[in-house]
């Protein structure tokens, strides 16, 4: 029996590392240069025949590649190819969840209701082997959010290269996720409800207790503390501003009660996520400079008078509007998704917003509504050489063939457990 148990260690141990995680890229030690390919900046502004060049990390010169300047390190012909900054996913759970099916590999929602105090961040597996399906398509960082309750905890922003959290983190709680109450629910089919949708009874119940929690936590802050009470003490940045708040709300009624009661506390540094029928009531977002984090664009409408392509126009209703604008993931099986973040992007892009435009949803406009704008998000002289080579237009799936990607000046690996069984069985019949 001992014999057995060692020999099943030691197959569990050989597999376990036949299917490990690729090496985290060695930090950047000579220049690099790309040449010749179409850069899309990320701000909307393209360059046709570009040069590039990082050192250390850092952007060192973006440009033409008609300009008369020395080329600096190793030169990387890309013409004919496309330059862009690294896609960011904003609002998802990659790295909380391995197998949805295996509880012990689920990690994204914790016990209890008002939680601002969670943090995300110390959950986050770097060694995910969904992660690693990420770098192929161009996504290289993430907003890594909780889920679940009525304030899920505190999300921090990654990079999709590390070995651990702690390298992996580009920037720490930076925001809370609130999630707003329904304005209408569902009756329970297994306790014999009738299950069509109907007014939520407690809806005004339940927006009262959020409002009394930071109500609560205020006082406490303000006040003469006793005893310690962790889930106030997490609330200080809101109230002070340097931290933002994540409103996961739809319904044009419930996002302007959000709006409403958020500045009935003196909070504005707000974010809508989801954002159905936003549109609505853009003139108020605009208004108090509120930017949405939209949900994927392949989805159907959320009512039935709605037009069949809202979904896929709504960024371009809000862009219009003079409304920041991001794509974040969520819904089921938004972690296996979260790959096909450009194709969402494509997807906005085809019912009217501007290809350009629609890059920045996923590069400098989700750098912007995350506040990392300052040193990653687009293709700039001084910000991290986070970016990708692809063969064709990254928004798209014939196009986007990613050949070679850095993170932080790192020339990272783009193998994953697919590519290589890809790779095996192209070979099978030949």
């Amino acid at each position: 029996m001992k014999h057995i148990t060692i020999y099943t260690l030691f197959y569990f141990f050989l597999v376990g590392n036949s299917i490990a995680q690729q090496t985290p890229g060695r930090k950047q030690t000579k220049d690099f240069t790309i040449e010749g390919a179409t850069a899309h900046i990320g701000n909307g502004k393209i360059i046709e025949n570009s040069l590039l060049m990082f050192s250390e990390g850092k952007i060192t010169f973006v440009g033409s590649a008609n300009m008369k300047i020395a080329r600096k390190g190793e030169v990387i012909n890309a013409k004919g190819k496309h330059l862009y900054p690294g896609f960011i996913a904003a609002n998802t759970s990659l790295g909380l969840a391995e197998i949805d099916a295996v509880r012990a590999t689920v990690d994204d929602d914790e016990v209890g209701s008002m939680l601002p105090h969670i943090r995300s961040l110390i959950a986050y597996n770097a060694e995910s082997k969904i992660i690693e399906t990420m770098r192929p398509n161009g996504v290289l960082l993430g907003q890594i959010t909780p889920r679940g309750g009525t304030i899920s905890g505190t999300s921090s922003i990654v990079q999709f290269d590390a070995w651990n959290w702690e390298d992996a983190a580009i920037k720490t709680n930076d925001g809370i996720h609130v999630n707003w109450p329904s304005l209408f629910a569902r009756g329970r089919w297994w306790l014999g409800e009738d299950p069509s949708l109907k007014p939520n009874k407690n809806y005004t119940k339940n927006t009262a207790k959020i409002k009394d929690f930071f109500r609560d936590a205020k006082r406490y802050l303000t006040g003469e503390k006793k005893s310690k009470n962790l889930p106030y003490e997490a609330l200080k940045n809101v109230f002070e501003g340097t931290q933002k708040v994540y409103v996961h709300v739809n319904g044009a009624s419930q996002i302007q009660d959000a709006i409403t009661m958020f500045r009935e506390l003196a909070i504005s540094n707000l974010v809508i996520v989801g954002g159905f029928q936003a549109e609505k009531i853009a003139s108020i977002l605009k208004q108090h400079t509120i930017p949405v984090i939209l949900e994927r664009s392949h989805r159907l409408p959320s009512n039935e008078d709605e037009d069949y392509d809202l979904p896929y126009r709504t960024a371009k209703i809000l862009f219009d509007a003079g409304i920041t604008v991001g794509l974040g993931m969520d819904g089921e099986m938004e972690r296996m998704s979260a790959r096909n973040l450009p194709f969402y992007a494509g997807t906005y892009a085809a019912y009217g917003l501007a290809k350009e435009v629609a890059v920045s949803l996923i590069t400098l406009n989700n750098a912007k509504i995350l506040g990392i704008d300052t040193f990653t998000g687009s293709l700039e002289v001084g910000k991290d050489a986070t970016l990708f080579i692809s063969d064709g237009d990254a928004l798209d799936m014939r196009g986007n063939i990613v050949r070679k990607a850095f993170i932080q000046g790192r020339n990272i690996s783009l193998e994953t457990h697919q590519t290589k069984l890809w790779k095996r069985y192209t070979k099978k019949y030949k």
